[in-house]
């Protein structure tokens, strides 16, 4: 009797609209989930910052401790320079730099003073502060941004909304009013 190869699986065949290129291989599984994942990445990410910020903030604490906090956020701000163009020119999007618009170049400009003002304000408040008290205050830029949104971006803002904006607005005074 002469052995044949195994029937291949569906998963594993190319389908016909597949490119015919040399070590292309179609991923079944991203194209079964990339409609869900598209609708849960945003979260996903969301989440995954909300970590990073928690983390900044006792990394922030903990290294401002004996270091003024505009030093602090100078060094800092060196490796945020470091990583974010790290991360451009190993995407390859060094080109794309020249097609922002003028328009984008004032609000990036713009919103970079600002970060930077956020960032210094927030160092000062951690360097007096006890982090679990300044972070609930410094996210309260949920709600600042929820206003922000719904009277510059003109976004619908509904009662769920604002309601959980009312709660944050509370739990954050709660927390950061709370005695040792």
């Amino acid at each position: 009797m002469r052995w044949s190869p195994p029937v291949r699986s569906r998963l594993y065949t190319q389908p016909k609209n597949a490119p015919n290129v040399p070590g292309f291989r179609y991923d079944y599984a991203a194209a079964i989930f990339r409609p869900f994942s598209f609708c849960i990445m945003w979260i996903v990410f969301a989440l995954l910052a909300a970590l990073a910020s928690a983390i900044v903030v006792t990394l922030t604490k903990a290294g401002v401790k004996n270091v003024d906090s505009n030093l602090a956020f100078a060094v800092q701000a060196v490796m945020i320079l470091l990583v974010s163009w790290s991360v451009i020119l190993g995407q390859g999007k060094l080109p794309d730099f020249s097609t922002i618009d003028r328009r984008s170049w004032i609000f990036l400009i713009v919103a970079g003073v600002i970060t930077c003002l956020s960032s210094l304000l927030s160092f000062r408040a951690l360097k007096l502060g006890n982090a679990s008290q300044v972070s609930p205050l410094t996210n309260l830029t949920l709600v600042f941004s929820i206003i922000l949104a719904g009277v510059f971006l003109k976004e619908k803002l509904n009662w769920q909304v604002l309601t959980g904006a009312a709660i944050m607005v509370v739990g954050a005074i709660i927390i950061a009013t709370a005695r040792e």
